[in-house]
């Protein structure tokens, strides 16, 4: 669905968020945002060695600040590393483990997620999580016009430590590496580390807590506009990338360029042009998006996903339906939600509840058929035949009762919905009710679900939607009304509190269409076998984007027979980013910003 609009022009500077219609404005968002900066941030250390203490050369007349200073790239700080891209070899300057903002957020030495669930062992305690490794192939040796290829390894929504896509050594393909055809094309490849859920901080608390993490990568983003006369590549080419919470990260921060209800937070870590007074005096929009899966709108996730495998009765009809009554009271609220977003179709035709269903299955026949386009040899098996499908080393066969395909012309002649989702919900076993705020509800406290992104830094987590919050029942935990006693509405109309605003910071539905500055180009995919969030979820992101004045190149689709993945269709997305950049023209030509 490439769809070209007209784009406007944007401002350079920060400017006020319009609030979506449909989302209640309860308080002033600046001063609440104030007060979860401050409640989320740990004292500062000193900053890392990686940090270097000349003046920025990119900070392009800004007064100049004491954090900016200390900011400033070093340009002579590089190991050359040798790769092979395609079979030709490559040398490659990397930039180790560059700390992107002044007042770094210590962590503890040992974080969760080691060798059968236990811990691992980070060498980087002073900055490991607000770092970037930066990668310049010898073609960008001082090309100051090279895109910037900027990857985001946040999946789950889960804390991402610093890492090295590329290392020394190492052969890659550029029909099925990113990183490969990155390096390939000539582009700056950065790896941006950034906190979230999951982070130990060193002094035992969860540092991690939303917004941290689209808070990082603005900060990032910062980063490379203060140093960009300096550095290798564009900031004005910055091309973010993500799957799943990296696709949702990668999605925020597309959408949210430049709204000053996140200087307050930038400010506390020492990011980037944020002066004295916490005034905005760089920018942090972004040139395009490429976001696989997005595991996004937490904040309406549940009830999008049981409303999804609810209204044909997929749970039932699979066996997954743990708890009927709470599936129920979730998806009874979809409709009024969806209704909410006045989103439309490309015909025009209102998109709601009630063409939900009909528009899923328009985006699954034609992802089918462009499937099919694409190749002679790609085929659909007929009704009575069988998908195999091999996941984690095993190959399971899968009758196909769901798409009906005329060979002749290659094109759909029909789809059951109703056993379509029940082939989704097999091939993978649906998620438990809820979806992604379980912790805490029905006695649940072992959920991998995303409710501990949410919450002060001293809690463990907090409920962040209306359902788990009037359903938890763990006593003593301080979430929901066993232990607060007020409920969801009467909690969040308290103006102390933050969860609220902390759903709204990482939500790119609440900023798309509004006065910040969203990139101009996004391409978005989810697979269609995809079950770990709802189809709803990404459409309604692309029916947004086409409705902005500012996304002048949109190229959403189904990803035929994909599973929650990203980065499988490498050589049709690096065209795609090529052409946003050719079309772009100089990014050093005055008043270019794409």
């Amino acid at each position: 669905m490439q769809r070209l609009t007209t784009s406007r022009g944007r401002d350079a500077l920060a400017h006020p968020t319009r609030v979506r219609a449909g989302r209640p404005a309860t308080r002033e968002r600046l001063l609440r945002s104030m007060a979860i900066a401050g409640s989320l941030v740990l004292t500062a250390l000193a900053v890392p060695a990686s940090v270097a203490t000349a003046a920025p050369s990119g900070s392009r007349g800004h007064a100049a600040d004491p954090q900016d200073a200390a900011l400033a790239f070093d340009s002579t700080a590089y190991t050359t590393i040798t790769v092979t891209v395609d079979g030709r070899p490559m040398n490659v300057r990397w930039y180790k483990e560059i700390c992107y903002v002044a007042d770094p957020v210590a962590a503890a030495a040992q974080q969760p997620g080691g060798p059968g669930g236990g811990t691992t062992t980070i060498t980087n305690t002073a900055c490991g999580y607000q770092s970037m490794n930066v990668f310049v192939p010898e073609s960008a040796f001082g090309d100051q016009r090279a895109p910037v290829y900027f990857a985001v390894n946040n999946s789950g929504w889960k804390a991402s430590y610093i890492r090295a896509s590329v290392t020394n050594g190492t052969a890659y393909n550029s029909s099925t590496s990113n990183v490969g055809a990155a390096l390939k094309a000539g582009y700056v490849f950065v790896d941006v580390a950034n906190r979230s859920r999951g982070l130990v901080g060193a002094d035992g608390t969860a540092p991690g807590k939303a917004p941290a993490a689209a808070v990082d990568a603005k900060a990032a983003v910062r980063y490379l506009r203060l140093n960009d006369t300096a550095m290798p590549g564009s900031a004005e080419r910055i091309v973010v990338n993500g799957t799943s919470g990296g696709g949702a990260l990668a999605s925020i921060l597309g959408a949210s360029g430049n709204s000053g209800e996140y200087d307050p937070h930038l400010a506390a870590i020492g990011a980037a042009g944020i002066d004295a007074k916490g005034r905005s005096t760089l920018r942090d929009d972004v040139f395009a998006v490429t976001a696989y899966c997005p595991i996004t709108d937490l904040g309406n996730a549940d009830a999008a996903y049981e409303w999804l495998y609810d209204v044909l009765a997929t749970r039932d009809t699979t066996g997954s339906n743990p708890s009927p009554e709470g599936a129920a009271e979730m998806a009874a609220r979809f409709p009024a939600y969806e209704k909410s977003l006045g989103l439309r179709n490309p015909d025009g035709s209102r998109l709601t509840a009630a063409t939900m269903l009909d528009t899923i299955e328009k985006e699954v026949v034609r992802s089918a058929e462009t499937y099919l386009e694409a190749d002679p040899a790609h085929t659909i098996p007929p009704l009575g035949g069988t998908f195999e499908i091999t996941s984690r080393g095993t190959t399971t066969s899968y009758v196909n009762d769901w798409i009906d395909v005329d060979t002749a012309t290659r094109t759909v002649r029909s789809v059951d919905m109703a056993k379509y989702l029940a082939f989704v919900a097999t091939q993978a076993t649906l998620k438990t009710t809820p979806a992604f705020d379980a912790v805490g509800v029905d006695g649940n406290t072992t959920s991998g679900t995303e409710t501990d992104l949410f919450g002060p830094p001293s809690q463990k987590y907090l409920n962040y939607t209306e359902y788990g919050w009037n359903h938890n029942d763990v006593a003593g935990d301080g979430s929901g009304l066993d232990d607060t006693g007020l409920t969801w509405d009467q909690y969040t109309s308290r103006k102390s509190t933050t969860v609220d605003d902390q759903v709204h910071l990482i939500n790119p539905m609440d900023f798309v269409g509004t006065r910040a500055d969203t990139a101009p180009n996004w391409y978005v995919r989810h697979g269609t076998r995809d079950r770990d969030t709802s189809f709803t979820v990404s459409v309604n992101l692309d029916r947004a984007l086409a409705a902005d004045q500012q996304v002048g190149n949109l190229d959403y689709r189904l990803a035929w027979n994909q599973p929650h993945a990203g980065n499988y269709d490498v050589p049709e997305a690096m065209a795609w980013i090529a052409e946003a950049v050719r079309k772009a023209g100089d990014p050093l030509a005055s008043g270019r910003r794409g």
